[in-house]
């Protein structure tokens, strides 16, 4: 088993969370093509993230509370058991009806990985400490969303839409392997008393009423909602608007990804001489910035494709700042509770991505309007939520 607070285990946990970007951004280049191979539209196909999305939020709502009762250890292992057979099921689906049930099954296993790495994180550190940690995990797991994309679109022309499902079940096992040789268990306090709908109910209560959770966990959704505009259209704007293949869209995409892990990895060396508030702050409005970049370059009919993804850069550089101390600072009045905490986060900001996701799929068309305006008014929202709660982040 791995030391507790040791580089070794925090790149297992960056490995568990990666999860999360590889489902997501390895397939977007096969969206238009699992469209034309299962004779679905592009709503349908969109819907394929929303159903993840969607399954994404369910399954954090319940992992943490029961991680809380009977430690992370054996939960992460089963949500990995449960991925790797949802991703089977994606492999081999035969309709887009089917295929959208299954990747609600696929983030019902991936979901658990996400929430219980950060719980893990809040049961060794707190604080600034946790945001530190918290913005190495993220610059390591950037990684994923540069080059699964690119894969992805290899993948694709290579091999097809299916392959990258395969691709996915193999990297499952590969994690729940490592995880069930290295992966120690963090809980030191379980939570007393029976296991319950209604106990649960008392523990998420008790989160929920807490002012300083809410007011990150606003700033935090905001963001990736912004995120998630991004992730669910720009494979039909990019691919459908601007004509690019399916490869050279995955490389495109990826350097986008790059904002995010510079954005993480500046974070991880400043939060601990500036605090949680100031890095979120700086990083707040850097992506405000890149929000209402992409809007004008939209609005001025600017036509390369380049405007888009520095427009994005920037959006995730600011990200890379906001994640992980909004996560940090969130959890840090929960020590007994952070599976609950880390749960009820997830969940909120998956079930308004979802929601975001599915109705920029409904609006695309021949525009990136739906993609650039959403983000540009999250990036604005985030910041005005954080210049409006700092007193109430610091209770």
């Amino acid at each position: 088993m791995l030391r507790p607070g040791s580089f070794a285990l925090t790149l297992l946990l960056s490995l568990l969370t990666g999860l999360g970007p590889l489902s997501m951004d390895m397939y977007l280049p096969s969206l238009p093509a699992i469209g034309q191979a299962l004779q679905a539209s592009t709503a349908q196909a969109q819907f394929t993230i929303s159903s993840y999305l969607f399954g994404f939020a369910v399954g954090q709502i319940v992992y943490g509370p029961i991680s809380d009762r009977f430690g992370r250890r054996p939960v992460i292992l089963a949500a990995l058991v449960l991925y790797a057979i949802g991703s089977v099921f994606c492999a081999i689906t035969q309709s887009i009806e089917t295929l959208i049930a299954v990747r609600f099954l696929q983030a019902l296993g991936g979901a658990g990985a996400i929430v219980l790495a950060r719980a893990v994180v809040r049961d060794i550190y707190s604080g600034v400490r946790a945001g530190r940690e918290l913005s190495l995990m993220g610059s390591i797991t950037a990684f994923a969303p540069i080059v699964a994309p690119a894969i992805g679109g290899v993948l694709q022309t290579a091999f097809g839409w299916r392959a990258s499902f395969v691709l996915l079940v193999m990297f499952a096992l590969f994690a729940a392997a490592a995880a069930a040789r290295l992966l120690p268990e963090t809980l030191r306090e379980r939570t007393p008393g029976p296991f319950s709908a209604r106990a649960m109910a008392m523990l998420y209560r008790s989160v929920l009423v807490h002012r300083g959770f809410l007011a990150n966990l606003g700033i935090l959704t905001a963001s990736f909602v912004g995120l998630f505009a991004w992730i669910s259209g720009i494979s039909v704007v990019m691919q459908g608007v601007y004509g690019l293949s399916p490869a050279a869209f995955g490389a495109t995409y990826a350097v986008s990804a790059l904002g995010y892990m510079l954005g993480t990895s500046i974070a991880a060396r400043v939060v601990m001489r500036i605090g949680l508030d100031r890095t979120m702050g700086i990083g707040a409005a850097v992506q405000a910035a890149g929000g209402l970049a992409m809007a004008a370059a939209v609005a001025l009919g600017l036509g390369s494709v380049a405007w888009l993804v520095g427009a994005m850069t920037l959006y995730l550089a600011g990200m890379g700042f906001v994640l992980p101390q909004t996560q940090a600072s969130a959890l840090t009045p929960f020590p007994d509770r952070a599976g609950t905490a880390s749960s009820l986060m997830g969940f909120t900001q998956q079930s308004c991505a979802a929601i975001a996701a599915a109705a920029i799929g409904a609006f695309l068309g021949r525009s990136a309007w739906p993609v650039a305006g959403t983000l540009a008014a999250m990036g604005l929202l985030a910041l005005a939520i954080w210049a409006a709660t700092r007193g109430v982040r610091k209770l």
